[in-house]
């Protein structure tokens, strides 16, 4: 036996579907007296559920040092391997070369 009827179901997805963020998942849990986790849980079995893209403190999308000397690699048109060591440079110094190349 189910927690949600097919009409609750059919009204949860059709309103995440319209607006697919957390405070749309908040209100639909509110609306229908059901925990966060429940609400995502029924979305996810669905299939309709989507999670939010992690994001750095700066609101970037992450990239990793490797990720960085490859970068920097293509650009100045090198083999990644001729640059091994590079990556264990600090963050930011990546960065700052890959920008300024």
């Amino acid at each position: 036996m189910s927690n949600y009827t097919e009409d609750m179901t059919s009204q949860i997805i059709k309103a995440y579907m319209d607006d697919p963020s957390r405070e749309c998942v908040e209100l639909l849990g509110m609306l229908h007296n059901r925990s966060l986790k429940s609400i995502i849980g029924k979305l996810s079995r669905e299939g309709v559920y989507q999670r939010e893209a992690y994001k750095t403190k700066a609101g970037e999308k992450p990239i990793t040092k490797i990720e960085l000397v490859h970068q920097i690699a293509e650009s100045i048109s090198v083999d990644p391997e001729d640059l091994r060591g590079l990556d264990k440079a600090p963050k930011q110094a990546l960065k700052f070369l890959q920008t300024h190349l």
